[in-house]
């Protein structure tokens, strides 16, 4: 039996649609007005072991199966992403409330991403090496790992999802997807509903949606998986890295953890250009991706002009109903995340922060919030926002501004803005980042760079061949063409 992209009640487990049999069930809403999107009996430990067995069968057949063949797979795919492109931006706005500009350009980059991957399958290279043994060859032959575990979360749903799912698949994996509660459909089910429409063999692909409690742990300890691709949180992150190294099934892992993007203004910066990328970097999806603009670091030379653009660009900025096409500001994912925001916000009034430009809550509707004389202490500066709210430091001159931006647990995304190209680039390589822009906003994400984090922002790269080199594995093979003399 199938499922309508309209209608997603069951979950693919082992190769069928069907519902879970764990004993709870969860409601999905809209996060704009609450409005029930559909109901789904979520997945017991039981189910876990179905997928994880049904993709360790197919994956055998799925691997042998010719690089040709799993391209085209990919490029149906992306054909579909094409076809259904409406249908998936309408479940990203009403599941994870994503504007619709949000919501395009997450569908641009799991299009993307597919399209990626389908180049993948004829770029696994092996090698042959000389040996010091006479008579003998090494060969390096690389191959999939077997089955990965993805475990996805509710801001990009699709394409954190399709990050991971599409790269692994491509190169001969089989996959069991975790989607976050919030973003069932968006984060696995939708995806399995294009594969299996692309004609993915049963089982090769699973998804199984269940309460962290009861299968998460199990999720990543399982004995199937040789790896587990998550992003998210840098705690969850830590118990992840924990399990997969120490426990009795010792696994490959990936991680893409938290964020503090530090956004420096230098003191030759266009500043009329820093603002525009600094709202777009701070407000995209309400401030909830990773990479978003977390600090804002501005040279005392241009402060003040810096802070009267930028409020005046905020206070413009439309709020509201997410499937309007003029939003730019939606609703934030639940009430715990509204609630955490609200405690954020009173925390920098308590620090002493300046209010530059004062929002307002209504239901999760959250508005920009705007601090200004924030120093490094302070909790807007040292923790990850993950909402609509904003700080900004001044820093004394470049080396300084360099200290603020390295003054952080986390080391995921960075930007800095300068004139002079060279003094722009040299800043950005003192940066301890993964990733630094330059004359940019922090979030970027290109299919074929590599995309990852230093510090507590986790380990391991995604995209283009970093993710071929994340989703194989190698074994060296070595050949004896003439008989050996032996010391004994």
């Amino acid at each position: 039996m199938s499922v309508p992209y309209s209608d997603f009640h069951l979950q693919l487990i082992a190769g069928e649609w069907r519902e879970g049999r764990g004993g709870r069930e969860l409601m999905v809403t809209n996060p704009f007005n609450q409005d029930p999107l559909l109901r789904l009996r979520l997945a017991s430990r039981e189910d876990l072991d179905a997928a994880y067995l049904a993709a360790e069968r197919a994956q055998l057949d799925w691997a042998a199966t010719p690089p040709s063949q799993r391209a085209a797979l990919m490029h149906r795919v992306v054909e579909l992403f094409d076809r259904r492109k409406d249908e998936i931006i309408d479940w990203l706005i009403r599941e994870s409330g994503s504007t619709r500009l949000k919501a395009s350009i997450e569908w641009g980059a799991a299009r993307g991403i597919t399209q990626e991957a389908a180049s993948m399958p004829a770029r696994v290279h092996g090698m042959t090496l000389p040996s010091n043994v006479p008579g003998k060859e090494n060969r390096v032959y690389r191959k999939p790992l077997g089955v990965v575990g993805v475990v996805s979360p509710w801001n990009f749903p699709l394409h954190l999802s399709q990050r991971s799912v599409a790269p692994a698949l491509a190169l001969g994996n089989a996959v069991v997807v975790k989607p976050a509660s919030d973003t069932p459909v968006t984060g696995g089910l939708l995806l399995a509903k294009l594969f299996e429409e692309a004609g993915l063999p049963q089982g090769v692909l699973s998804v199984v949606a269940g309460a962290g409690c009861e299968i998460g742990d199990a999720f990543v300890e399982h004995r199937v998986p040789r790896m587990i691709s998550f992003t998210g949180s840098t705690p969850v992150g830590r118990r992840i890295g924990s399990l997969c190294s120490g426990g009795e099934h010792i696994k490959k892992v990936a991680l893409e953890l938290g964020g503090n993007s530090p956004f420096v203004v230098l003191d030759d910066a266009d500043l009329d250009q820093a603002v525009n990328a600094a709202v777009v970097g701070k407000f995209l999806h309400q401030g909830q991706i990773c990479m978003a603009v977390n600090r804002i670091i501005v040279d005392e030379r241009c402060y003040d002009g810096f802070v009267e653009r930028f409020v005046a660009r905020v206070k413009e900025l439309r709020v509201g109903d997410p499937d309007d096409s003029a939003t730019v500001v939606g609703p934030v994912i639940n009430a715990k995340q509204r609630e955490g925001l609200e405690a954020k916000i009173a925390t920098a009034r308590q620090e002493g922060a300046t209010v530059l430009l004062e929002g307002t809550i209504e239901g999760q509707l959250v508005t920009p919030h705007v601090f200004g004389d924030v120093t490094p202490d302070m909790e807007i500066s040292r923790e990850e926002i993950f909402g609509p709210l904003v700080g900004i430091q001044k820093a004394r001159d470049e080396a300084h501004a360099l200290e603020l931006a390295n003054a952080s647990e986390y080391g995921l995304s960075s930007a800095v803005f300068s004139a002079d190209l060279t003094r722009g680039a040299h800043f950005a390589q003192g940066i301890k980042a993964g990733m630094t822009h330059v004359n940019d906003m922090p979030v970027n994400d290109e299919a074929h760079v590599a995309f990852g984090g230093e510090k507590n922002s986790g380990l391991g790269r995604f995209n283009g061949d970093w993710a071929i080199e994340e989703f194989t594995t190698d074994q060296w093979i070595s050949v004896q063409h003439t008989p050996r003399g032996y010391p004994f």
